[in-house]
């Protein structure tokens, strides 16, 4: 009887083993997903600008679709992955965003570019809130921080999206080939990966709470503006570290994906290791040293723009932005009294505003004063982001979770 017991126990243990590992994988690869599309995106822009013969100041303005189509969506994905599970917009937004991809390089001419553009921003949005809501709800069942585990999946993917990159070039295959053949991949880990999404009911007394945005309070707002500020800088290396290495560093061509690749590399290696330096450095002193090593990076780009140089710049860049938003979404999803999707809603459209505003802002910046003093005005919201994290006092509590 002892032993028909313990092998039930066994069994038991092995199978929620087998389901949480799995539901850690699913969510994983739809970070995963998320992050390649994007990545595809980022690492053909220079190869699109000069197709569509934009200048700087043209490419600024064609960028700025992406958040015009973050802007349109925002009020509702918090809503719609609250109401329909954010299992179902997971797949729905991951799916439209891949599809999104193709039409972009369909784009032969500037306008068609940005309304292509604006559609990517819409579906980004949306996957955006969805996916990391699964990355609370999955991080809830482990009962750990794995969430900066799952941000390392997407970052590990604009790595990868930077090799295929690589070899898409050297293959002299165009952006829309190059595309269409990245889609189909994704659009097959979505379909194999779906059944493994957490499934989570609201409480019929929560849902009055979560029907639209509630008002924004301070602690949401201060982890959203930390958030903004690292984006900021995270959006600058994904459109741009293509273009500074080669207008303002003159790498070789063959060299040119090298500072993105950099970045990638580090980001990705910081935020594997990001639950355990959090763990034993402290959230406070790891999000103050990320800032400085933001700027320290940024600012070395600009006075040292060098291949070597500006590539080991790129990396400290990496390193400094790894913990900063898996911290802050995850800070944000345990929110008391406010369900995960729309806490996510209101810090992630205020952090992902830097990711998409900071591109298209510093092409016209460029186009008026020049791609490295760019570089050096967002190196200045490192040190914004160490100052407020230093002078934290009313949301001091979350800091030490």
């Amino acid at each position: 009887m002892a032993t028909g017991v313990l092998q039930y126990k066994k069994h038991y243990s092995d199978v929620k083993s087998y389901y949480l590992n799995r539901v850690r994988w699913a969510v994983s690869l739809y970070y995963f997903a998320m992050g390649l599309c994007f990545a595809t995106w980022a690492s053909r822009i220079p190869d699109i600008k000069s197709m569509l013969n934009l200048s700087e100041g043209d490419l600024g303005t064609v960028l700025f679709a992406i958040p015009f189509g973050q802007l349109f969506i925002m009020p509702f994905s918090g809503t719609l992955a609250t109401k329909y599970g954010s299992h179902k917009t997971a797949v729905a937004g991951l799916s439209l965003y891949v599809i999104s991809l193709v039409t972009l390089g369909l784009a032969t001419q500037r306008d068609h570019l940005l309304l292509a553009l604006f559609f990517f921003g819409v579906f980004s949005n949306l996957t955006n809130i969805s996916i990391n809501t699964q990355g609370i709800y999955a991080e809830s069942l482990y009962k750990r921080a794995i969430m900066s585990s799952f941000h390392g999946a997407w970052s590990i993917a604009g790595f990868t999206g930077a090799v295929i990159s690589l070899g898409m070039t050297a293959l002299n295959l165009s952006p829309l080939l190059h595309f269409a053949i990245v889609s189909a991949i994704l659009l097959v880990v979505i379909a194999t990966n779906y059944k493994y999404l957490v499934r989570v009911k609201n409480k019929p007394t929560e849902e009055k709470k979560k029907k639209g945005l509630p008002k924004l309070n301070p602690a949401l707002l201060w982890l959203g503006i930390i958030g903004f500020c690292c984006m900021l800088s995270e959006g600058i290396m994904f459109d741009w570290s293509g273009v500074y290495f080669k207008d303002v560093v003159k790498a070789p061509e063959k060299l040119v994906v090298l500072g993105y690749t950099s970045f990638m590399l580090m980001m990705a290696s910081g935020r594997f290791l990001g639950d355990w330096v959090v763990q034993k450095f402290g959230r406070k002193k790891v999000l103050q040293v990320s800032g400085c090593l933001i700027s320290l990076g940024l600012f070395s780009a600009v006075l040292l723009p060098y291949v070597v140089t500006a590539a080991l710049a790129f990396m400290l860049v990496g390193i400094g932005v790894s913990t900063v938003v898996p911290s802050v979404y995850s800070l944000a999803g345990r929110t008391e009294g406010i369900a995960p999707s729309i806490a996510l809603t209101m810090v992630s459209s205020i952090s992902f505003l830097g990711f998409m505003l900071g591109p298209p802002v510093i092409g016209y910046i460029a186009e008026a004063w020049g791609l490295k003093l760019s570089f050096a005005i967002i190196g200045i919201f490192g040190f914004i982001i160490t100052i407020m994290v230093s002078r934290i006092k009313s949301v001091s509590d979350l800091f030490i979770r």
